[in-house]
């Protein structure tokens, strides 16, 4: 999760020396129209990026992009692995607060953290959610669950505000920051993509009362058991604790 974001490249277009005074007498007029008409349509195609993530000359993010938070609170689906449903409970209290859907949480958990309350990654994100410090005030614990549930789950709100409750864009905007909803599919670095990718997936499985989900496998798959492994590991050692 950021809230900053680098000028994205944009669409690489191959580049052609264009020099009217090399064309030779009696060029045919017709090959210079088409390279002017050519030109054209590669500067328009450079703009069209800004203009939103369904842009003709960039091509449609996958449809489950369009997928609307579902409002309805109820228990997370039972596709999660064992180590967010260990924090079904708080889940659950965290989406009446927050006003957001269950398994929508469960699937921003399972990508970021895999319900390792203690996860952090080299660019310094923090706790079940991910969220980068400077989400935090002053001497606020950021691997609290209930702080970090604040600080990831308030930003994870104002992305679907901004998105018009599209969870693609939403998503996108959590990996990325809220500046990628108005950036473009096209323009997305790999990494928001990919994020794109298992989140619409999983939280779809979740929401459509699948019994299991073949992205949330793939996700597993792709490197998000070695995640999980360690999140069970901790959640053994807080077990034992508090017993």
């Amino acid at each position: 999760m950021k809230d900053w974001q680098e000028e994205p490249t944009l669409v690489g277009v191959r580049e052609v020396d264009y020099d009217p005074l090399e064309f030779a007498p009696g060029t045919s007029s017709r090959s210079s129209c088409l390279t002017i008409a050519l030109l054209v349509i590669f500067i328009i195609a450079g703009f069209a990026g800004t203009l939103g993530a369904r842009e003709l000359f960039f091509g449609e993010p996958p449809p489950q992009l369009e997928v609307v938070a579902n409002t309805t609170i109820s228990p997370i689906s039972p596709i999660f692995t064992a180590e967010v449903q260990y924090w079904a409970e708080d889940i659950s209290r965290w989406a009446q607060e927050y006003n957001l859907d269950p398994n929508l949480i469960a699937t921003v958990m399972q990508i970021e953290s895999c319900g390792d309350p203690h996860a952090g990654s080299s660019a310094g994100a923090q706790g079940l959610f991910q969220v980068m410090p400077f989400h935090f005030a002053e001497g606020e614990a950021m691997l609290d669950i209930n702080n970090n549930a604040k600080r990831g789950l308030n930003y994870l709100s104002g992305g679907l505000q901004k998105s018009n409750g599209h969870v693609g864009l939403a998503l996108a905007g959590y990996n990325g920051g809220h500046g990628m909803i108005d950036w473009g599919y096209a323009r997305w670095p790999n990494e928001t993509r990919r994020y794109h990718y298992w989140g619409t997936g999983i939280y779809y499985d979740a929401i459509s009362g699948a019994p299991a989900s073949e992205r949330l496998n793939e996700w597993l798959a792709a490197g998000g058991e070695f995640l999980c492994r360690q999140a069970a590991a901790v959640q053994t050692t807080l077990s034992s604790r508090s017993s």
